[in-house]
């Protein structure tokens, strides 16, 4: 009840964030101090090493794991406390040898990342073992990077990637700067945003990168967003996009379009063909927040349906139908599902005791079993924009999960290893 009653609370206080923040503060120290206090909890292994760097990945969306599951992805920096996305601080790339002791060595480095995303670093299909690929700020400009991890040779495109193909063929991506602006943790801020005077940019609000000749073209437009399906509040507000997740096949995109009025955010889930054709609005009761593929017709997404309130749907794509899983969930989280093998994963942000919860859902013809396999506490240091959510991301097999934490005083990469996965 003490769930539900927080959860509405913070819906009304939504619109009022500075009044939000002080109310949220003042009630997680009282509630911290009455409560047991715990560290962690589960069979949860350390990857990164004790010196007193912070280790993360970022995202939930890719795994950090190679195609043999032997090799583990991380920035590494001296803080993570000071800025979002900070332009002065360079952030090293390191390969962990899970095989090894966790031994690890520094791939390179990257100027452009901030604390919730990293630098869109992963492992570059179709393989997933010899190429990464990653974004930086070179010669003035946002740019990716692919390095090859055996021979160190690399390859940089004119242009920053958000979400990569599969296939390893293409990548979308979007203005970061003006992502940081609207988004502060899930841009860049080495550059000025120069649409921060338009509330719907004349000009592209998605890309596409072709990987193997450089090519960059204009995919979608921020006006055709704006006039998709347009809704009254969309009228004079200010428009952004985020969230790009591309299908397994590599034939689809889905995108958080989202416009800001008189000081609320709303937010759609729209579809679309990999070349800005066949646009869907999937979801649009004014709030979708975290979303995945479970395969090429199918996305799970925690969001409102009007009939059906607050939840995880599942949705087929291009079509009305859709079903709210995971009853029990109440709170919002990060889902994904593990490759081929019948589970899911989702965390919670920080409760009351600013401990988060990691489930893993064993999906079945009938209802689906959840199961909490860790918890872990988070120093209020690491709160609001510079929070580290779990983000728990797959191994190649769907045995393994990590995650990013802090129960033990700073950002470090963990796996949590269950019998029940």
């Amino acid at each position: 009840m003490l769930k539900v009653i927080e959860k509405r609370v913070n819906s009304v206080l939504q619109r009022f964030p500075v009044v939000k923040f002080l109310i949220k503060r003042s009630y997680q120290l009282c509630m911290y101090a009455l409560s047991p206090k715990l560290k962690s909890e589960g069979n949860i292994i350390k990857i990164s090493p004790d010196d007193n760097m912070e280790y993360f990945f970022g995202y939930y969306d890719k795994s950090p794991w190679d195609g043999s599951d032997q090799y583990m992805l991380s920035l590494r920096v001296r803080s993570t406390c000071k800025a979002v996305a900070p332009n002065d601080e360079v952030a090293e790339i390191v390969i962990f040898d899970t095989h090894d002791n966790n031994s690890y060595r520094v791939l390179g480095e990257t100027r452009a990342w901030n604390v919730q995303q990293g630098c869109m670093l992963q492992w570059l299909g179709d393989d997933y073992k010899t190429k990464i690929i990653y974004n930086d700020f070179r010669d003035g400009e946002y740019c990716s990077v692919v390095l090859n991890v055996l021979t160190g040779a690399e390859k940089v495109y004119p242009f920053p990637v958000y979400s990569v193909a599969a296939n390893g063929e293409f990548a979308l991506s979007l203005d970061f700067s003006r992502l940081h602006r609207l988004g502060k943790g899930y841009g860049y801020s080495n550059l000025e945003d120069l649409t921060a005077h338009e509330k719907i940019p004349d000009g592209a609000a998605i890309w596409k990168l072709d990987l193997n000749t450089g090519e960059v073209i204009s995919v979608l437009r921020y006006s055709d967003f704006s006039a998709f399906e347009t809704r009254p509040e969309m009228l004079d507000a200010e428009h952004k996009v985020n969230h790009i997740l591309i299908s397994p096949n590599s034939e689809r995109f889905m995108v958080l379009h989202r416009w800001f009025k008189n000081k609320r955010m709303y937010s759609r889930l729209v579809t679309a063909n990999v070349d800005g054709s066949g646009m869907y609005n999937l979801s649009d009761d004014d709030m979708v927040s975290h979303c995945f593929w479970k395969n090429n017709e199918e996305i799970v997404a925690y969001g409102r349906k009007c009939a059906d309130g607050d939840g995880y749907y599942l949705m087929r794509d291009q079509g009305d139908e859709y079903e709210k899983i995971w009853p029990t969930l109440l709170m919002d989280g990060h889902p994904s599902f593990a490759p081929a093998v019948g589970k899911a994963v989702t965390d919670t942000y920080p409760n009351r005791a600013r401990v988060s919860d990691l489930y893993v859902i064993r999906l079945g013809d009938g209802e689906d079993q959840i199961k909490r396999v860790a918890r872990t506490f988070s120093p209020f240091k690491y709160d609001n924009q510079l929070r580290c959510d779990l983000h728990p991301r797959w191994n190649r097999g769907g045995s393994k999960i990590c995650v990013d934490a802090t129960f033990e005083g700073g950002r470090g990469l963990y796996v949590v290893i269950d019998e029940g996965l």
